[in-house]
């Protein structure tokens, strides 16, 4: 019998190799299969359950998929006087933060990137101190703030604040990204005669457009879900609700899983569907946000 020679027996070696190899990319390929969708199942029960009948979700067999799609029932929300009230709420909410911390925190920023003024540093360091603090610590005090100034039970303990640049996060954000604009561009433009708020206005934040959207993203997105603020501060009955608190208080409701559970399953479902909307339209701004936060210049 011949003995391979040296090239055949190399040859070999390599067809198992890449032979090894293929196998476990399959197997990764496998295993990561099957992590998805063991973390997707449960959103698609969800998305089931809101597609069935208040008979089937009741229903002690556990049925995975409906037997007929009812999708009037995302219609029903739409109709529920309650949801759409807790919708505009949430929608005014949003929009009022959104507009108020993009021009607060941008003033800011613009302060502290290209101003110079006496304190500024000392400044910049207190507020980013503040970043350390936890929400717990300041929970308490806030509260008896806005109880005194009357604010409980509305939504100015929601809106408000944001006024004030709407956190130390935000304002630093928005600094690292200015600070990476020329600053001959500023001296330019103040040869020319222009002021320091035409700079700002017309240099400054048409040049910060991917973390204004990213901020402007995340904002809307902790917004829509935040069903803690609303929990603290909107305690009464007659307090306006937002889209996400008043979900969470009809899931929590002792006859929750017998009355309208299909209806409250499509709210759900509701609640997740427009900020991936938001995420897959502004995709591409939110990664050049992120990705240029740190330069400087």
């Amino acid at each position: 019998m011949a003995t391979p020679s040296l090239s055949q027996r190399a040859r070999r070696r390599s067809n198992a190799t890449r032979a090894w190899n293929k196998s476990k990319v399959f197997l990764f390929l496998l295993i990561m299969v099957i992590i998805g969708m063991v973390l997707v199942f449960p959103y698609f029960y969800m998305v089931s359950k809101s597609l069935m009948s208040s008979t089937e979700v009741v229903d002690p067999n556990v049925p995975i998929l409906p037997s007929s799609p009812q999708f009037a029932n995302y219609l029903s929300i739409f109709n529920n006087e309650d949801y759409l009230k807790a919708l505009g709420n949430t929608c005014i909410i949003i929009g009022f933060n959104i507009v108020a911390t993009l021009l607060s925190a941008s003033l800011i920023a613009f302060s502290f990137a290209k101003l110079e003024w006496v304190g500024k540093r000392v400044m910049f360091i207190l507020m980013m101190f503040t970043m350390m603090l936890p929400a717990a610590a300041t929970q308490i005090p806030l509260y008896v703030m806005y109880a005194k100034w009357h604010w409980i039970d509305t939504l100015l303990p929601l809106t408000i604040p944001n006024l004030f640049g709407g956190g130390a996060v935000y304002i630093f954000l928005l600094r690292q990204y200015m600070m990476g604009i020329p600053n001959n561009m500023i001296d330019a433009a103040r040869a020319d005669g222009a002021s320091m708020w035409k700079v700002y206005w017309h240099i400054v934040l048409p040049n910060c457009k991917p973390i204004l959207i990213y901020i402007g993203v995340t904002i809307l997105m902790t917004n829509w879900g935040d069903f803690y603020g609303p929990l603290v501060y909107l305690t009464s009955d007659s307090a306006p609700r937002t889209l996400a608190y008043y979900v969470f208080l009809n899931s929590t409701e002792g006859d929750a899983a017998a009355q309208m559970a299909h209806i409250r399953m499509a709210a759900g479902v509701f609640m997740t569907i427009v900020p991936a909307i938001v995420f897959g339209i502004f995709q591409k701004q939110l990664t050049d946000g992120v990705l240029t936060t740190g330069r400087k210049g």
